[in-house]
């Protein structure tokens, strides 16, 4: 289980700091929070037929069977839910079973707990019906699009199930462009994913190569997630299974073989592609929950009525922003400082991180108000607070959320020569070791090189800490940049057949230290991260990021 820390010793190559230790964090106890998801999120389903949730019935031991045509399929197929021997010229409620679920986080001053999912079932209704004089109804409609598996149906009269019957959802895969040349964005979108453990997440492999896992809790039960099209011209294969983390292979002799997945086919064709990275951002959602990382709210004089604000409050390292305040109380020289933290979750036995302080400016206040711009520090990315103040009195403080960025490799004159990518410098010198490894900026490699990605404005909680890598849609690790105060340089190893090949970061669910019991889909590329991720709910924007490479002969 975890220990909060209170402090690191800082190693020699961290930036000179003011530490201040974080009081009380080791007996910050485990607050589960249930995650709203942020509003706007694309391709969310509606709840299913009325959207209304229904009042609350009784199901007794002995019930009349309702017949439902057919027991199974998929989104958007006809559905026919028939009933007899019911009481004649009568009103029932039909009722339909489904479920919401969320992401479920602990979130401390100085960092972020993922602790896993959470499911909900309840009941919607989904039409009223009258039987005949026979005591018989038909009720038809479509399949809504919603978690996959089986829903109970009940007529429901006076708060009691008089009738019951169920359907079983089954999936779908389909994919979009199915042509293109390498690299082309392909849109895989499943439905009918479900809302328990093993029905929740999937696998996504190209040419049976592990691409990533893909979830749907806020789209209620489809995933659309993009890969890119990589390998030689010709036939490539998407396939989607049911999946905690890996491909449940033999699902069909499981507890829920209507997680059945599904196969595309997508054709790579002639075509050079560009070699410039990319970055695809998820939407700058609103936050959902109050709390941040980084302090937040936390050590702020209680008594201040000083309100700060920033001229923009999230940017890439080295940005400038004005922070300004009003409603000060007190004179004289104050100081703007830096809250981040420092430290790891690797090499320590009780003490991992701590707070980390960096000065900023100093400002001399005359009134009540002051405004001075400051530049972020190259460090550590995620939610930060910029504060003020005067001796160890925090006057006033706002949040700057760092995004994270390439780094660009420039020639003499300034110009880019590459983003991101360089061959790898294995000197051993003071200046390679400064830079990660990361040498001659160059997209051709020949096979067997050694390959470095640098980026900046990496994070240190379980959600931002790491990226998970994939080499041609195949997974083969991750990178952290905690330990180097944001700046990753990750090691990989050109191979494949002269040709363009894909490189690309996903976000991923940290689950090593600290640990935590029932957290899964941890430790691989989080594919459906734009729209289904527990830091969307914080404001996180953690992209996804695309490089190609040539290996040459």
């Amino acid at each position: 289980m975890n220990k909060k820390v209170l402090a690191v010793a800082i190693a020699a190559m961290l930036p000179v700091a003011m530490m201040s230790a974080a009081s009380g964090a080791d007996t910050n106890p485990l607050v589960p929070i249930n995650l709203v998801a942020p509003a706007g999120i694309p391709d969310v389903a509606p709840l299913p037929f009325t959207a209304h949730k229904s009042a609350a019935f009784t199901i007794p031991e002995v019930m009349t069977n309702l017949l439902v045509t057919p027991q199974q399929g998929t989104v958007a197929k006809d559905l026919t839910v028939s009933g007899t021997g019911l009481v004649a010229n009568t009103q029932y409620m039909l009722t339909w079973g489904t479920s919401e679920g969320t992401w479920v986080t602990d979130i401390q001053p100085n960092s972020i707990n993922y602790l896993g999912v959470k499911y909900t079932k309840f009941n919607v209704d989904m039409g009223a019906v009258t039987t005949d004089a026979a005591g018989a109804f038909t009720f038809t409609s479509k399949v809504p699009s919603d978690f996959g598996g089986v829903h109970d149906i009940y007529a429901v009269k006076d708060g009691v199930a008089v009738a019951h019957g169920g359907f079983q959802m089954t999936r779908t895969v389909s994919i979009s462009p199915k042509s293109g040349p390498i690299g082309t964005p392909v849109t895989i979108t499943y439905t009918g994913m479900g809302a328990s453990l093993y029905t929740a997440g999937a696998a996504v492999h190209w040419d049976n190569g592990y691409a990533g896992e893909m979830q749907a809790l806020w789209t209620r039960g489809t995933a659309k997630v993009v890969v890119r099209a990589s390998g030689e011209v010709g036939d490539h294969f998407v396939v989607v299974k049911d999946a905690i983390t890996f491909q449940y292979l033999n699902i069909l002799q499981s507890p829920v073989p209507f997680a059945n997945g599904g196969v595309g086919k997508f054709t790579i064709t002639k075509g050079t592609p560009s070699t410039k990275p990319y970055m695809v951002l998820p939407k700058n959602y609103e936050a959902t929950v109050s709390q941040r990382t980084t302090l937040s709210d936390a050590g702020l004089d209680p008594n201040t009525k000083a309100v700060a604000s920033l001229s923009t409050d999230r940017g890439h390292v080295l940005t400038k922003t004005t922070f300004s305040a009003t409603g000060l109380t007190s004179t004289g020289t104050h100081q703007l400082v830096w809250a981040s933290v420092v430290g790891n979750r690797v090499n320590c036995s009780g003490t991992c991180w701590a707070y980390n302080s960096i000065p900023l400016a100093t400002v001399d206040v005359t009134g009540s108000s002051i405004s001075k711009e400051v530049t972020i520090p190259d460090n550590l990315g995620g939610w930060h607070v910029i504060q003020l103040k005067k001796g160890d009195v925090i006057e006033a403080q706002a949040s700057f959320y760092v995004q994270e960025s390439m780094v660009k490799f420039l020639d003499k004159s300034g110009k880019v020569i590459t983003e991101g990518i360089a061959k790898a410098d294995t000197s051993g010198s003071a200046a390679s070791i400064a830079k990660g490894g990361a040498g001659t900026p160059t997209y051709k490699f020949k096979a067997g090189e050694t390959i470095t990605i640098s980026m900046k404005g990496i994070g240190w909680t379980q959600l931002d800490n790491t990226r998970a890598v994939t080499y041609d849609n195949n997974y083969i690790g991750y990178g952290c940049g905690f330990n180097s105060n944001g700046f990753m340089v990750i090691h990989i190893t050109a191979t494949g057949k002269p040709g363009f090949h894909t490189i690309d970061l996903h976000p991923l669910l940290y689950t090593q230290q600290p640990s935590f019991a029932n957290t899964p889909y941890g430790m691989v590329p989080i594919l459906s991260s734009d729209r289904d991720f527990a830091g969307l709910a914080l404001g996180y924007q953690l992209p996804s990021v695309h490089f190609m490479i040539e290996v040459v002969k």
